[in-house]
């Protein structure tokens, strides 16, 4: 009898390395449930789309509920849904740090709690966490308060892999640089040939391989940097 396929959910799915991960996944042999603000046509059989917004809690509990329904499992979470800052710690308002909080660091763990029951029920699966380098060093003043909230991201995700020690619930980080997506070049400001950064595939591959590690091999963090990082 051929073993059930494995189903992941991916938050902020519609572009950039959401999307990437999606197309990475299926050709895995993975069936996906992606969430995105603005639900467009799946392209793929084995692709479900939903509502999902990290500003809308309710919106992660009818996106489970409709995974659940659709594939009957969740096997794999990738919580990528995330927004930048380019302002100075400095200059910030309180309503921008709430907002970044809100999104980047809020609604990854809300969403983690909601698929938590799925995901630790055997077969045990695994989360991926999207963070950023910007979450293990400030490299300079315009990253500061997005790297506030990815530092609490990447305690976030230290807090799920303590949670998941005994049934076998791995997690593990990734932490890109600069990707030549929309929100990477963005953040780049044109000072790195968009040729040279790491590409949306280049994570996506990495995410994959990261979901498919048997519990027995826990891995923590990665560190993703298109050019030698002094950090790492």
């Amino acid at each position: 009898m051929d073993e059930p396929r494995r189903v992941a959910m991916i938050s902020g799915a519609s572009r950039g390395l959401g999307h990437a991960i999606v197309q990475d996944l299926l050709a895995r042999g993975w069936c996906i449930s992606a969430g995105m603000r603005n639900p467009v046509v799946p392209d793929h059989p084995d692709c479900l789309v939903c509502p999902y917004d990290a500003l809308q809690p309710q919106t992660g509990e009818a996106w489970l509920a409709a995974t659940l329904a659709h594939f009957g499992r969740v096997d794999g979470l990738v919580l990528n849904a995330g927004i930048h800052s380019s302002t100075p710690v400095l200059e910030a308002g309180m309503d921008e740090l709430d907002r970044l909080l809100e999104v980047n660091l809020k609604a990854p763990l809300r969403l983690a709690q909601t698929v938590w029951p799925a995901l630790a029920a055997p077969p045990v699966g695994r989360i991926v966490v999207i963070s950023s380098l910007s979450g293990k060093r400030i490299k300079s003043r315009a990253s500061g308060l997005y790297g506030i909230s990815k530092h609490a991201v990447s305690g976030l995700a230290a807090a799920l892999r303590q949670e998941g020690r005994d049934c076998g619930l791995r997690v593990t980080e990734v932490c890109p640089s600069f990707i030549a997506t929309d929100m990477g070049l963005g953040a780049a400001g044109g000072r790195v040939d968009s040729e040279r950064l790491t590409q949306p595939e280049d994570v996506a591959r990495i995410v994959g391989m990261a979901l498919e590690l048997p519990p027995s091999a826990s891995v923590s963090t990665i560190p993703v940097h298109y050019d030698v990082e002094d950090c790492f």
